[in-house]
């Protein structure tokens, strides 16, 4: 668990380092790449011995008997949240992203509205839109530094909609949210007769001090209209394996997400299901808890850097290693800062306004590297706004 190891990625067919230049305008050679939400890190050894005996078997044939897969990812659920789940709630898709618009196929009809408290992940609209469903926006209220819900705002927005998708742990704020928040949020999707889907990827990915709910624990009569979402792709480090996990308690829900798969003819990777079952393990637990310490050493320094730059806000991360970075009090267009990031600090970030309304101020930084890069990148972001100190 060498998270100090700096690990050269261009020319691997990275999507976070070999398409920094053409999509940002970042140089390949010295730039840094804080996009793509994927880490620098090799993942737990358990999962790479896992593929190593797959390589060394030679045989990549249909995966069968799933009873070890599904029994480690309700160890997982159990051990680490608290949740106890059934076997035959789990459907694998291709990812989450996958797993997002699955439901939206399966459980709305086109012209439907879907809820989306924003700014928030920016694939939820993605897939929403493409398949000819309407984005519902609620926008999230900035309070003392962070994100809350405003479900009396949203009350108004809702009609016509039939799906609101939650992003617990957040995305890009990484708010941790409240028992409180998350039973207002099952009494809007009530009031409103809404299915709830709730991506909870980042689950894992919580600073101490911190306690991510699990919204299936919040309130026992949501549960006819609950999918759950989670993957170990983002906890591990694994998101090329693209397999994420739709859980769904209900049955009569679940007999509708299985008629899509079955129609659409969606089968499980053999290599995710492998590296899955080896990852929700004693070995992966540790190497999460691990992680988190070290992560939470580059929150630090992150957020002290980038505060002492007048003008810049880095919002207090709760989860996730996705720092999202208010440049408003710089008085600057967006065009201005993002220039300085790009071109000065040779920084690729995400753009804040494709995260939705209430990001058009904002980057988001993923911090998820050596300490050495954080701190290089910290370096940067000073010289470039040097004439605000």
């Amino acid at each position: 668990m060498d998270f100090d190891e700096i690990i050269d990625r261009r020319g691997t067919h990275s999507m976070k380092w070999d398409m920094m230049e053409p999509i940002y305008g970042v140089p390949a050679a010295d730039g840094i790449s804080m996009w793509v939400a994927d880490m620098d890190f090799r993942p737990p050894a358990c999962v790479g011995a896992a593929v190593q005996k797959m390589v060394d078997h030679g045989i990549y044939g249909y995966y069968g008997d799933e009873g070890a897969y599904r029994a480690a990812i309700g160890w997982w659920m159990h051990s680490r949240h608290g949740w106890q789940i059934e076997p035959d709630w789990i459907f694998t898709t291709h990812g989450l992203v996958n797993g997002t618009a699955m439901c939206v196929d399966a459980f709305t009809a086109p012209g439907d509205g879907v809820v989306l408290f924003t700014p928030v992940y920016h694939a939820f609209a993605r897939v929403i839109r493409a398949a000819g469903r309407r984005v519902v926006e609620c926008p999230l209220v900035l309070r003392d530094g962070r994100y809350e819900m405003d479900f009396a705002a949203c009350d108004g927005l809702a009609e016509g909609a039939r799906m609101v998708i939650l992003c617990s742990p957040h995305n890009p704020g990484g708010r941790v949210w409240s028992r409180a928040e998350l039973q207002g949020l099952a009494d809007f999707a009530k009031r409103h007769d809404l299915i709830l889907v709730s991506d909870e990827i980042h689950h894992d990915l919580v600073y101490p001090g911190q306690k991510h709910i699990v919204m299936d624990l919040v309130d026992p009569t949501l549960r006819e209209r609950l999918v759950m979402l989670t993957a170990t792709t983002k906890s591990f480090n694994i998101a090329g394996a693209h397999s994420g996990n739709v859980i769904i308690p209900d049955q009569a829900l679940r007999a509708r997400f299985a008629g899509r798969m079955a129609a659409l003819g969606i089968s499980a990777n053999s290599f995710g299901i492998e590296m899955a079952t080896t990852a929700y393990s004693p070995e992966g637990a540790e190497w999460i808890d691990a992680l988190m310490v070290y992560l939470d050493g580059n929150r630090r320094l992150f957020d002290a850097g980038v505060n002492a730059i007048p003008g810049l806000a880095s919002m207090p991360l709760e989860a996730t290693y996705l720092a999202w970075v208010d440049f408003a009090g710089t008085g600057m267009t967006a065009a201005e800062f993002t220039a300085r990031v790009e071109k000065g600090a040779r920084i690729a970030a995400n753009h804040g306004p494709t995260f939705g309304a209430g990001g058009e101020c904002f980057l988001r930084f993923n911090i998820a590297t050596s300490r050495a890069r954080v701190a290089q990148a910290v370096e940067r972001l000073q010289a470039s706004f040097a004439d605000l100190q």
